[in-house]
């Protein structure tokens, strides 16, 4: 039974064909095409007002040479909601609980980054590895362990998203069946359980749109320090 929750994270295959390929496009088929006719519905002028604030928020500190990531950052933020969102449903499977998926996500992202410091400012780039002010003695140290702080940068990106999201879907599927092993038993327990996955699931709702949030505003102030 221990080994059957961690079957919902494999990868699933049909005829030696990954889907995850399926999982990753179907997103952008839910998405409208542009139209004029989609001017006047509520619900996609509420979700223009959302894109809008956020990316003012998330480039406000940002010099004008940092906006040019504005289209990146939140199509890769909405890209990620939808994900983390429709993997929320009954018989879906989640890609960004792939750690490979999202260190993909991360790791060209981040030393994108980095490049563009290296190219636009090298001496305020390489300036971040040593902070002003350091004794002699401590320079390599400190050198050693800066560097070390920011190859793991890409690392804690994705090992993030990948864990919030195994450990609430584990949560989900334990509570769920917990619930479902108690209805004969002990119906009152079960109903309980049931509100407490009720709960859970609405914070899980959160969880997916706040990670997603987290992990574009990371790669924001990661290119804020090189921009």
């Amino acid at each position: 039974m221990t080994l059957s929750f961690f079957d919902q994270f494999m990868s699933p295959t049909h005829l030696g064909i990954p889907l995850i390929t399926l999982a990753l496009s179907l997103p952008w088929i839910l998405f409208p095409a542009p139209s004029s006719r989609w001017l006047d519905n509520r619900l996609l002028v509420l979700q223009n007002w959302f894109i809008n604030r956020f990316t003012q928020q998330l480039f406000l500190p940002l010099n004008p040479g940092g906006h040019k990531w504005a289209v990146l950052l939140t199509s890769l933020m909405i890209f990620l909601i939808t994900l983390n969102m429709l993997g929320l449903l009954p018989y879906t499977f989640t890609p960004t609980t792939q750690l490979s998926l999202n260190m993909g996500f991360a790791v060209p992202l981040w030393l994108a980054t980095i490049i563009i410091g290296m190219r636009s400012q090298p001496t305020h780039a390489l300036g971040h590895l040593l902070p002003e002010g350091t004794p002699t003695p401590l320079i390599p140290i400190l050198i050693i362990i800066e560097t070390i702080s920011l190859f793991i940068r890409p690392l804690a990106l994705g090992v993030r998203l990948t864990a919030n999201l195994t450990a609430g879907h584990l949560l989900i599927q334990l509570i769920a069946t917990a619930a479902f092993v108690l209805l004969p038993l002990m119906p009152t327990v079960a109903i309980l359980t049931a509100t407490l996955l009720f709960l859970l699931t609405l914070l899980e709702i959160a969880v997916a749109m706040i990670q997603a949030y987290v992990f574009v505003l990371l790669l924001s102030l990661y290119l804020q320090e090189n921009v």
